[in-house]
């Protein structure tokens, strides 16, 4: 039953023009960050010959891609998430849902489950991208697993959190505004923190942890974190489901 849904969500999706602008213009802005980046390093090329151990295209170019990309990823989840819960209510079909012989966990995991295809094919693109300098170089296959390991975990935050608060209103631009509340918060507390590097602030920012992976550090703090933060708001939704089925 949960992929039945997640296969409804994504036909939802993909039958409107919002999935394909939104895949559109997130593989234009990674595009031009990476054809920059390339620029970038042709022009130093010839300084890094000096350097006893210069970085490689992996570290210049694509790291800086992917950091970009959980950035668009977090701009581009409220839209997606706001649709998934709460226009199910501006349209009353959740009722019908609700009352349908299936639980709410099926429900909760299978629209997660539809927007994380959706996030791995733009995860997928970034991926094509980077793939593509194997034409004229070499790559850090250890640092790229970690940077696709990374934006999949961040990526799977957002849409839980997305997910939950969509949960809470039947309009989905309510729901939409906050999430990105919810996620600029979220990024603020990193900002906030500067240089302070044993902050406390710093354990409840996403892209603090994701910043380890996009260095190719794979900890299992961040793992733990990324883990119960994604755990807790699928369960959130999941609860605040069955509260209303069980209020009729």
């Amino acid at each position: 039953m949960i992929f039945t849904i997640a296969r409804k969500e994504l036909k939802i999706l993909f039958s409107s023009p919002l999935a394909w602008i939104l895949l559109a213009l997130v593989q234009l802005v990674l595009t031009w960050i990476f054809l920059a980046h390339l620029d970038t390093f042709l022009q130093i090329q010839p300084q890094l010959v000096a350097i006893a151990n210069p970085p490689g295209v992996t570290e210049t170019i694509i790291a800086p891609v992917f950091s970009m990309a959980a950035v668009m990823l977090l701009m581009v989840t409220p839209v997606l998430t706001a649709r998934l819960i709460a226009e199910e209510r501006r349209n009353h079909t959740m009722t019908l849902l609700i009352s349908a012989p299936i639980s709410m966990t099926d429900i909760v995991l299978g629209k997660f489950l539809g927007l994380m295809v959706f996030f791995s094919a733009v995860i997928t693109l970034v991926v094509a991208l980077s793939i593509s300098l194997l034409a004229g170089g070499t790559l850090d296959f250890g640092l790229l697993l970690s940077n696709v390991f990374g934006i999949f975990l961040i990526s799977a935050c957002f849409a839980s959190l997305g997910l939950y608060i969509s949960c809470l209103t039947a309009h989905p631009a309510i729901a939409a505004s906050g999430t990105l509340g919810a996620l600029l918060g979220l990024w603020v507390i990193d900002i906030g923190a500067g240089d302070e590097k044993e902050s406390i602030t710093r354990n409840f920012s996403l892209l603090e942890h994701y910043g380890n992976f996009n260095r190719g550090m794979i900890d299992t703090f961040d793992l733990a974190y990324f883990s119960l933060f994604i755990t807790v708001f699928l369960v959130l939704s999941v609860r605040r489901l069955d509260g209303e089925r069980l209020r009729g």
